[in-house]
């Protein structure tokens, strides 16, 4: 969307300072009251944050690029990321088998609809999992809006997953070992060939910040999947928290199919500082206003949207987090960790959510996002 260009604010070295000092001491704190592991998680967290926002690396933007300018740098820089990740982390799954999982989910009716909506709302709100949280940490007021709707919809959708998945699904599949690996690399090589080939001329060069910004979150991610145990993920957490606020406000959840779950419900009871999702986001959220506050550039206004675009802010958040839990994941949970693990419905989320991303595309102008 069109905004007004904005004022150059001058942060100050002491500002500066006072921002690193306050995420370290986040971490620390988090450290000293559940362990250092989830200290560290939070770190890694907010690493994914300054990297995100400060390098402009994200999913829902570089699929807009790709299908409104035929620009490819953005996704094939996605593409990157997960060969990095995936290089290391087949053989640590192979060679850990009880310590460490994949993001490894089923293909199935509702997966392959929700990957679809998925597509078209994260376009409109213009940010995917992981890009709601740093537009939110950094101050952009419609993912601001959208966020506690997309956290709601994660609760929601989690609460119907059985009854959507007893639709149809398949059996999992996961490819491991040195022939996973290798067709795995082997087709994304495939992809970014079709990505680069449909690209126009000028638009499939890489921009070295978005280099380095792959190669980052590839080392984030690995770190994200040693030190967790499992890969990095978004969805989940943001259904947690109103799981345990619908459970704070005296709701009984043992009788919820999915947040009745053992693992669920110990997950409902315990702190969130010991949720590494929860970190994870908590972290992106942060690190991406310390990118934000370090530039001076939090002074958002609130866009000038008809009010039909408001409403559908709404129906999009809400709609982002019930088809992320029916699709098992977002671009983060479902795309890259699901690719970059070996599990064959990353690359069917991937074909359907694209899909999606399309007709989303097209609907930002018909929706008063655009003018």
């Amino acid at each position: 969307m069109a905004t007004a260009a904005q004022p150059t604010v001058s942060v100050g070295l002491g500002t500066r300072a006072t921002l690193i000092g306050v995420a370290l001491a986040l971490s620390l704190a988090v450290a000293v009251l559940a362990g250092a592991r989830y200290g560290f998680i939070l770190m890694i967290g907010l690493g994914f944050g300054i990297v995100l926002e400060g390098l402009r690396f994200g999913f829902a933007g570089p699929w807009r690029a790709m299908i409104l300018r035929r620009e490819a740098g953005g996704l094939l820089a996605q593409l990157l990321a997960i060969a990095l990740v995936a290089v290391v982390a087949f053989p640590l799954l192979a060679s850990n088998p009880g310590e460490l999982t994949g993001a490894h989910a089923p293909v199935g009716i509702a997966m392959i609809g929700g990957a679809f909506v998925f597509g078209i709302a994260m376009q409109l709100v213009l940010g995917c999992g992981s890009g709601t949280l740093v537009n939110a940490g950094s101050g952009n007021v419609v993912s601001l809006v959208a966020l506690p709707f997309f956290a709601i919809g994660s609760f929601l959708g989690a609460s119907h997953l059985f009854w959507w998945t007893d639709l149809g699904t398949l059996p999992t599949v996961a490819f491991s070992g040195t022939s996973g690996l290798i067709g795995t690399l082997a087709a994304l090589t495939a992809l970014a060939g079709v990505v680069w080939w449909r690209a126009s001329p000028g638009g499939r060069v890489v921009p070295r910040r978005l280099v380095l910004a792959a190669v980052a979150v590839a080392a984030l991610a690995i770190l994200n999947l040693v030190v967790s145990g499992q890969p990095w993920g978004v969805v989940y957490g943001l259904g947690l928290w109103v799981a345990k606020a619908v459970s704070l406000a005296g709701a009984d959840l043992s009788a919820n199919a999915f947040w009745g779950a053992a693992g669920n419900m110990e997950r409902v009871q315990q702190s969130l500082l010991t949720d590494v999702t929860s970190l994870t986001n908590i972290g992106i959220i942060a690190g991406a206003f310390v990118v934000a506050a370090w530039r001076g550039g939090l002074q958002d206004p609130l866009p000038k949207l008809p009010a039909r675009a408001w409403i559908a802010t709404v129906i999009a958040g809400l709609a982002l987090g019930y088809s992320s839990r029916l699709a098992f994941g977002c671009n983060v949970g479902a795309f890259f960790s699901g690719i970059s693990t070996g599990s064959l419905h990353g690359w069917v989320w991937f074909g359907a959510a694209f899909l999606g991303s399309v007709l989303g595309v097209r609907l930002r102008a018909v929706l008063g996002f655009e003018r």
